[in-house]
């Protein structure tokens, strides 16, 4: 994925006047995503805002935020990337200076440290089992070594269950993670598939934090040319892993589970009406979601990575309610400070973005609370 940050683009003028205008495709991809945040903040009002009113300066403000989408790099964990072709622009470059310089600059307390695809979707059993701990024992050593700054959802290798539920019993009970951390998808199965039932049984008994990353399944690589899977695929497959997870009745067989869901749960704020559809159409569908299908959707949590703009916030607002939503930043695929903005421009009040940043964190990892 190319660093947003890197990009050209059009003057700040040009990037708003454009979104007055969407058939204009000259702007570039961080100029709509630096228009979007700015537009976010007059969403609810007829017409675009001057680009002058725009122009302003950002004010940060707190500097006790918790962020729980933040990816890190194991050096021996990159090495194996880099080995096999897998490592990408920005996590190249990542180190733990770049993401202290981050997290300062968004005024984030402490970012909750997760591997992201390329460093979790290992098919060979014994590297599988080897990067997962290598990141997971990383992970930890930040977390003593920097008291405060970071938390961490630990990886574990899911192609084989019994390796899984190894790596999360020293995840948690030894390593003390706050939480796991999964893919939307391993191969072709999403997370409602009966092979990771033992997994996520498991993770219910222990009423555990279960964060998950999208991928890109098998079956849906290259399919739009000169698009990169993170645009479209991402997003459409970790919707399809929330839609396995309920009509599979995984969700309401692990009611301790709390789900954490990337990007605003992809495309799922835009499906909810054919999804409680669903059942209607086909009955046997019915058991599998006995307290209904907005009961589950809307106790899952949400994260604000790539959607912090005044598109998709209202639509996930309408979903959920505001204690349902964490900040998440993505980096280093975005700087948290660019989400950070985003929330700000879409006008929360500092009531509801303290509630978003810091607060819905604290309640599900209170142990965070003395940062």
């Amino acid at each position: 994925m190319p660093d947003p940050d890197t990009e050209s683009g059009p003057t700040l003028a040009s990037r708003i006047g454009s979104l007055c205008c969407p058939c204009d495709s000259s702007v570039s991809r961080r100029g709509f995503l630096s228009g979007m945040a700015a537009w976010g903040a007059t969403s609810m009002l007829p017409g675009c805002a001057s680009p002058d009113s725009m122009a302003a300066p950002t004010v940060i403000g707190n500097r006790d935020r918790i962020d729980t989408h933040h990816h890190f790099f194991a050096p021996s964990v990159m090495a194996e990337m880099k080995s096999r072709n897998l490592a990408e622009a920005p996590g190249l470059s990542w180190s733990l200076a770049k993401t202290l310089d981050d997290m300062d600059r968004a005024g984030t307390a402490t970012a909750v440290l997760s591997a992201t695809s390329s460093q979790a979707n290992f098919a060979d059993a014994a590297v599988g089992r080897r990067v997962a701990r290598e990141n997971n024992e990383y992970a930890a050593r930040l977390r003593g070594d920097h008291k405060g700054r970071f938390g961490s959802f630990a990886a574990i290798p899911m192609y084989n269950a019994d390796d899984a539920l190894r790596e999360m019993e020293y995840a948690l009970d030894v390593l003390k993670a706050d939480g796991i951390s999964l893919l939307t998808s391993y191969g072709d199965k999403w997370l409602g598939h009966r092979s990771f039932a033992p997994v996520l049984d498991e993770l219910n008994r222990r009423k555990a934090i279960l964060y998950t990353h999208p991928t890109t399944a098998n079956c849906c690589r290259n399919l739009v040319p000169d698009t990169a899977p993170t645009v479209v695929e991402y997003g459409t497959d970790t919707t399809r892993t929330i839609v396995d997870v309920v009509f599979s009745g995984t969700a309401a067989r692990c009611p301790d589970l709390r789900f954490i869901f990337s990007h605003a749960g992809g495309a799922l704020p835009f499906l909810t009406e054919r999804l409680q559809k669903m059942p209607v159409l086909n009955k046997s569908l019915e058991a599998r979601v006995p307290n209904g299908v907005m009961h589950e959707l809307q106790r899952f949590y949400y994260d604000t990575a790539w959607t912090a703009n005044g598109y998709v916030l209202p639509s996930l607002l309408h979903l959920v309610p505001k204690e349902q939503v964490l900040f998440g930043s993505d980096y280093p695929y975005r700087t948290s400070e660019d989400n950070i903005k985003g929330l700000i421009a879409y006008g929360f009040s500092q009531s509801d973005l303290n509630t978003v940043t810091r607060g819905n964190a604290l309640r599900l990892m209170p142990e965070l609370r003395g940062v």
